[in-house]
């Protein structure tokens, strides 16, 4: 009783508060009574507090080992705001000199430091891990604890190397901390830290405050997000985009419109990335884009809505960073943006890593997706993925709950994938499951010889996306289950046997749809996407003329979306005419004047009141990577080195080489054609280039045939566009 008591005295002391929020009290006794402890607790609910008030109960130092420099600075401050004498806490990384690293020894020695944050590469250095031998250490945290785990969302192959350090520097009790982590993960973590008999403390993972909502990504994406953020004027939010690039961009869009907002991501010059925080923070902005680097530890109680430009690669990732709305328990709105090729270019960009890692990335991927599409209350999605189980049939706070679709009876399906998982032995993952049903003979099905059991090809009748939502639903019902130890191998629970003897109803709701993008353009292109039809034709008829003239094919003169786009803004000036997507500076001063005549002629002929406020207003492309980019060229950097050098894909950086010659830009890329590509193959490209009345790859790519890569058709489009349009 009295060292409750003591907690609570200590508590009130040190933080002010009267009483411990959830598990927090169980924690702490655990900890202090020297055992072993791993904490599963949701953003907000307090974890740091698990690990700090224990460091001031105790005799030594704690020390913390945590992965973000800008989570040790926030979680020191405010450590120090707690107390009287600054050297209460401090860290240690790269940012520090030499001589604010010595002051920071000095403290520890004398006894003022209780907590001392370290990140896992500074932890490693042989200086360092002498110095703490000779310490007093009270215990160490893990934060962030999932870095350890492969399936985590922010691997750190770092974080695997903690538990032979700590065991070189002397073996004291060890607190393991993260916010999101399934069982799979949960298991990695006290495996890899050698605490499979620690105390487990699990938090529930429901944040009720929270509306969740998944919405298409269109084209003009740009324009929902800013009419959302302007929908929430005065409130403070995130939006998170997956690459630095999009967020400088994203940034600069939304300060273009009118929205106060900073750009937030590791590559940036530390000292600004801090102003930029501390502005979100002090509220002196009401917006930060950023990357995932933003909002571990960022402890700001009022953020009103979180949107996601991309959607994360893992749902431990959706879920770490929607958390970061309504920690004060007030309203916290969670919009995402999903498009499936989004998941898929992810899934590229894994192609360099080793293929074990490659493997998991795709799983979780597939689990983001099947999150996204399905149309079943998305808390009980999210929560049953991190293995807790949510009773409501309906959540009434997420966008399924609330516009409910109509259930179908699927009691046979559920029966035949049940059947199928059995014959194969529980040995296998959904997606070969679901070929086994639809009698696809793959090449793994016809090594197992599973093409002779007797359910191949019973579920033909169904399509793929039916059978995976069969599973899926079946899996949060709870007749099937994932291995734990072979993430994403099905079994059947012992529901599902009991199921399979006596089936009941079982009613699944059908996924929601998501239209590819793409594909709605091609429908419509028949007709276009421009406001103003009449006008568009008449564009239309203009750049023909234009192009007659200078024995041009047209779309060297400006592309159908960039007409488009005209006909739907009016621009009639040359900067308005600069702001339409694929109009750089060049074309406009070399095509522009007709143009703006003849839109201008037709906004008064019609009495026309331009849409000025509906428009977003794009940012003028002075982008540091497109003027880096050409000096690259203009130096004869072969463009295979330079993507490197810019941290791009090779066809990222082709998208930023079309983007500069699209918008008037002359290039010249003729000593990298000649280094790697047949002197014939460039003349062939070219000539089908004069004579195409499209750009379109695909066109190029079928009258040119299977010996052009489809880089060299795209890196000849470059040369002519430049050479002919420029």
């Amino acid at each position: 009783m009295t060292k409750s008591l003591d907690l609570h005295s200590g508590l009130k002391q040190h933080f002010g508060f009267d009483s411990f929020k959830g598990n927090q009290e169980a924690v702490i006794e655990s900890l202090i009574a020297g055992n072993d402890t791993f904490v599963l607790m949701p953003t907000g609910g307090g974890k740091s507090l698990c690990y700090q008030l224990p460091s001031l109960l105790m005799e030594g130092t704690a020390i913390v080992i945590s992965p973000l420099i800008a989570l040790m600075k926030n979680q020191v401050d405010a450590m120090r705001s707690f107390s009287e004498d600054d050297g209460v806490a401090h860290f240690i990384n790269s940012s520090l000199s030499k001589g604010a690293i010595e002051q920071v020894r000095k403290d520890i020695i004398s006894g003022k430091t209780k907590l001392l944050y370290v990140a896992p590469e500074s932890l490693t250095k042989e200086d360092n891990i002498e110095f703490l031998k000779g310490i007093k250490i009270s215990f160490y945290a893990i934060d962030e604890a999932h870095c350890i785990s492969e399936w985590g969302h922010d691997f750190r192959p770092e974080y695997r190397r903690i538990r032979p350090i700590i065991n070189e520097i002397g073996k004291r009790p060890l607190i393991a901390l993260t916010a999101t982590a399934t069982p799979k993960v949960q298991s990695d973590i006290q495996k890899n830290l050698g605490m499979l008999d620690a105390n487990v403390f699990k938090s529930s993972f429901n944040r009720d405050n929270l509306y969740y909502e998944i919405r298409p990504k269109k084209k003009d994406v740009d324009k929902d997000i800013i009419r959302f953020i302007k929908s929430q004027s005065g409130k403070s939010g995130i939006v998170y985009c997956l690459s630095r690039k999009k967020v400088e961009e994203f940034a600069e869009i939304l300060r273009a419109n009118g929205v106060n907002a900073l750009a937030y991501h590791a590559g940036m010059d530390s000292g600004v990335r801090s102003q930029n925080q501390d502005s979100f923070l002090l509220e002196k902005v009401d917006v930060i884009v950023a990357t995932i680097a933003f909002g571990m530890g960022i402890d700001k109680p009022d953020v009103r809505y979180v949107i996601h430009y991309d959607m994360p690669k893992s749902l431990e990732g959706y879920y770490q960073e929607t958390g970061r709305a309504g920690r004060d328990g007030g309203e916290g709105r969670c919009v995402a943006f999903y498009a499936y090729k989004d998941l898929q270019k992810l899934e590229k960009f894994m192609q360099n890593k080793p293929l074990a890692e490659q493997e998991i990335g795709k799983l979780l991927l597939m689990e983001t997706a099947g999150y996204a599409e399905s149309s079943v209350c998305r808390r009980k999605s999210l929560l049953h993925y991190f293995g807790e189980e949510y009773k409501e049939e309906n959540c009434g706070n997420c966008d399924n709950c609330l516009n409910p679709k109509k259930q179908v009876e699927a009691k046979d399906l559920l029966c035949a994938v049940i059947e199928t998982v059995t014959a194969l032995k529980e040995k296998f993952k959904s997606d070969y499951v679901i070929d086994v049903l639809l009698g696809k003979e793959t090449e793994d099905i016809l090594s197992y010889q599973h093409e002779d059991l007797d359910l191949f090809g019973c579920g033909q009748e169904e399509d793929e996306k039916t059978w995976n939502t069969v599973i899926r639903q079946a899996l949060i019902a709870g007749y099937l289950d994932k291995d734990i130890e072979n993430y994403g191998i099905l079994k059947v629970t012992k529901s599902g046997q009991q199921f399979l003897k006596k089936p009941v109803s079982f009613k699944i709701v059908e996924d929601n749809e998501f239209e590819d993008e793409d594909e709605e353009t091609q429908v419509k292109s028949a007709g276009s996407c421009a406001a103003d039809e009449e006008l568009y034709t008449m564009l239309k008829d203009l750049r023909k003329k234009i192009a007659k003239k200078l024995e041009l094919p047209p779309y060297v003169i400006f592309q159908d979306p960039s007409l488009e786009a005209m006909a739907t803004t009016y621009p009639v000036t040359m900067d308005e005419l600069q702001n339409i997507p694929g109009v750089g500076a060049g074309k406009a001063k070399r095509y522009g004047d007709e143009f703006l005549k003849l839109i201008k002629t037709h906004c008064e002929e019609k009495e026309i009141e331009r849409p000025e406020d509906l428009r977003v207003r794009t940012v003028a492309n002075k982008s540091k990577m497109k003027v880096s980019i050409i000096q690259g060229i203009d130096r004869k950097i072969a463009l295979d080195e330079l993507a490197e050098s810019k941290g791009l894909d090779f066809a990222d950086l082709l998208d930023e080489v079309e983007a500069i010659v699209y918008s008037g830009t002359k290039i010249n890329i003729d000593y990298f054609l000649n280094e790697i590509i047949d002197e014939d193959h460039i003349e062939d490209i070219f000539e089908y280039f004069k004579e195409a009345e499209t750009d379109s790859l695909e066109d190029a790519y079928k009258e040119l045939g299977s010996d052009y890569t489809e880089e060299e058709i795209r890196l000849v489009r470059i040369k002519f566009l430049s050479e002919m349009g420029n």
